[in-house]
C-alpha cells in the first residue's frame, strides 16, 4: 500500500457484518467526496458455483473434509494479491464480479453462479476499498 494509492481491507464471513461496514464507508466515501474502487472477494473465488459443488464433492470423496471457500485451493489469492499490489503502485487493477442471484445475474449479463469477465477500474480513484471473505 501507498499513501497516494491507499487500500482498504474489510474481511470476514457471511454474517460477520463486512456489509454493513462497506455500507457505512460508502456513506463516508460519497459524503467526504471520495471516489473509491469497490471490490468483492467473491471476485476471487477459483471456482464458479457448480466447480465448486464438483470440487467439494471430489475432496470429500478423498476424505478431505476440510476443503471450503476459506481454503487456499479455493481462492484465487496470487491474483488479489497482484491487484493490491499494482493498486498500491500505480492506482491501476482489475476485478470480475461474481454473480449471486438473479437480479444480478440481469444486470451483469451473466447467469447465478459465474462470474463476469475481468474489467479494469476506472482511472482516477481515491483509494481501493476490498470487503470480503478471502484476505
Amino acid at each position: 500500500m501507498s499513501k497516494k494509492y491507499p487500500i482498504i481491507s474489510v474481511t470476514g464471513s457471511s454474517g460477520a457484518g463486512t456489509s454493513t461496514v462497506k455500507a457505512t464507508f460508502d456513506q463516508i466515501f460519497r459524503r467526504e467526496g471520495i471516489s473509491a474502487v469497490s471490490i468483492e472477494g467473491d471476485a476471487f473465488h477459483r471456482y464458479n458455483r457448480s466447480e465448486m459443488r464438483a470440487e467439494l464433492a471430489k475432496r470429500q470423496e478423498e476424505g478431505n473434509q476440510t476443503f471450503s471457500h476459506f481454503s487456499y485451493e479455493a481462492n484465487e489469492l496470487a491474483e488479489l494479491e497482484r491487484v493490491f499490489r499494482d493498486y498500491g503502485e500505480t492506482g491501476k487493477g482489475r476485478t470480475r464480479h461474481y454473480v449471486h442471484d438473479a437480479a444480478e445475474a440481469e444486470r451483469h449479463g451473466v447467469p447465478p453462479g459465474e462470474f463476469t469477465g475481468w474489467a479494469p477500474f476506472a482511472d482516477g480513484s481515491d483509494l481501493l476499498f476490498y470487503e470480503g471473505l478471502p484476505g
